[in-house]
């Protein structure tokens, strides 16, 4: 094994760095040396993926310097894995004369990128893609994605490897391959990772930096700041930090629905959902092969399984997003699907997060109308809100922290704070079902006890039945007792 690249230190001096008008990283001091690992943790829109995307050579310098940054950087975060996919989608447009583009292959994205195909081909192998190479890499599931970005990184032999929560969105077992090959690699590449999840923090990480966030007025908007560097041999100071990480929020409560929105009475001798033989196949593929599923009013499921075992599908299904739920025996909310009923019928009773929401919800609105928009299942707000829902929004607002940013625009914020606000939208409503896929998703530990608290809440009254998706064990609900398992077909 080749030592570790004699790497020049990277140095930052008092740098003042912004990224366009969304966040500026404010006169970071900060200086890694050769042989380090960094993890850069810290709360939700403190600049953790600011900072990382800096060391990537990213954002503009206002002030300050940094010096030392190697030319072979590779960095892997939910901003770059959302590009990608949004460069796949921008081949639709060739649909207007009714070609339908393919996508872009998954050998091509990993193969004609990478610098040691043998490394990539390894890699392909221990991520279980081998099998899906020649599919569209649009059609893979959020896991199966974020497995190509890694190996795309990894097989170009980086000199600094970024990783921006790279554990978030793989199943149990993928996760530990992975941190078994970062922890192989450790003498060969140094690494600086973004984490939220400190029980998630490999053995071979030296250092932890923490930033926080600083309120900005309206001109030069929220600014992060490196409050701490720990070295992790120092146990007083390390112990110090993993505490703040874990405080958790108290006295919580949900605010009430609103009373001039009620929705329409469901029959409540009948099952919420049942799906009997249910099946999704693509050509000779069968990802979900005779599932029967019931889900009954108060009945609270946990629904997991690993990547590309056809979770987000069965979910489709639920919500009438899946062209197939139309060729299978599904009732939903009192509706045999497809005898005329249509989707925004099924919609009204449901509550819904997901990755694949957060990055179709980029219409430029106010955090407070992303929240309002929940009472009508839409993408942005398109209906004069009432007094009642705008009262309720506040309410979600101050519950998160946020209500001195009910104005700001949703897609200035950060990841986490993106993800707390949608969660809010799908619980606004109090729905019969609220389906939560990976809720805990990029969030630090405050903001995950935040947010489990409130699904626990949730789960301890009686109108509200909740489908809990989740790879972290740890991550489970007071209240959830079923359990479905989903197991990959080969």
């Amino acid at each position: 094994m080749d030592p570790l690249p004699l790497l020049d230190n990277i140095h930052l001096s008092k740098a003042t760095v912004s990224f366009d008008d969304r966040f500026t990283l404010s006169e970071i001091d900060w200086t890694i040396t050769s042989e380090q690992h960094w993890v850069i943790t810290g709360p939700n829109g403190a600049g953790k993926s600011a900072l990382a995307a800096a060391l990537a050579g990213m954002g503009d310098i206002q002030s300050g310097s940094i010096q030392g940054l190697p030319n072979n950087v590779e960095i892997v975060s939910f901003e770059a894995q959302a590009e990608l996919i949004a460069q796949e989608l921008k081949k639709d447009d060739a649909d207007i004369m009714d070609v339908i583009s393919l996508g872009t292959p998954v050998s091509e994205m990993i193969f004609d990128h990478c610098q040691d195909t043998e490394l990539a081909q390894s890699l392909v192998e221990k991520f279980g893609l081998g099998k899906l190479l020649d599919r569209a890499f649009r059609k893979l599931s959020t896991g199966e994605t974020r497995k190509v970005m890694l190996i795309r990184a990894l097989a170009n032999k980086p000199d600094l490897l970024i990783l921006d929560e790279p554990f978030d969105g793989l199943d149990v077992d993928t996760l530990a391959m992975l941190q078994a090959h970062l922890a192989s690699i450790i003498d060969t590449v140094p690494m600086a990772m973004v984490l939220n999840r400190f029980d998630e923090m490999p053995d071979f990480i030296t250092h932890v930096a923490y930033l926080d966030k600083e309120r900005g007025d309206k001109q030069s908007g929220d600014k992060g700041r490196l409050k701490l560097t720990v070295d992790r041999q120092d146990d007083a100071a390390f112990n110090e930090l993993y505490q703040l990480l874990h405080l958790k929020t108290t006295d919580l409560s949900v605010p009430e629905a609103d009373p001039t929105n009620k929705l329409p009475t469901l029959d409540p001798s009948q099952p919420l959902v049942k799906l009997t033989q249910a099946t999704i196949q693509y050509g000779d593929t069968v990802i979900v092969d005779k599932l029967d599923w019931t889900i009954e009013r108060g009945q609270h499921w946990q629904l997991s399984g690993p990547n590309g075992s056809g979770k987000t599908c069965v979910l489709s299904l639920i919500t009438g997003d899946h062209p197939q739920c139309y060729t299978n025996d599904i009732f939903v909310f009192g509706f045999q699907r497809g005898n005329g009923e249509s989707i925004w019928q099924i919609k009204q009773f449901i509550g819904y997060v997901s990755t694949n929401l957060q990055w179709e919800y980029r219409v430029s609105t106010s955090c407070k109308n992303v929240i309002i928009s929940g009472f009508y299942d839409s993408i942005g707000m398109y209906t004069k809100p009432t007094d009642s829902q705008k009262k309720i929004a506040d309410q979600w607002l101050e519950i998160l922290g946020m209500q001195d940013r009910a104005d700001q625009p949703f897609n200035k914020l950060s990841y986490g704070d993106q993800r707390l606000l949608l969660i809010a939208r799908a619980m606004v409503k109090h729905p019969p079902l609220l389906i939560l896929d990976e809720p805990c998703l990029g969030l630090d530990d405050i903001n995950r006890q935040l947010v489990l608290a409130l699904i626990e809440k949730i789960c301890q009254g009686s109108e509200t039945t909740v489908l809990y998706v989740n790879h972290h064990a740890e991550d489970q609900i007071t209240g959830i007792e079923h359990y479905l398992g989903l197991e990959k077909n080969n």
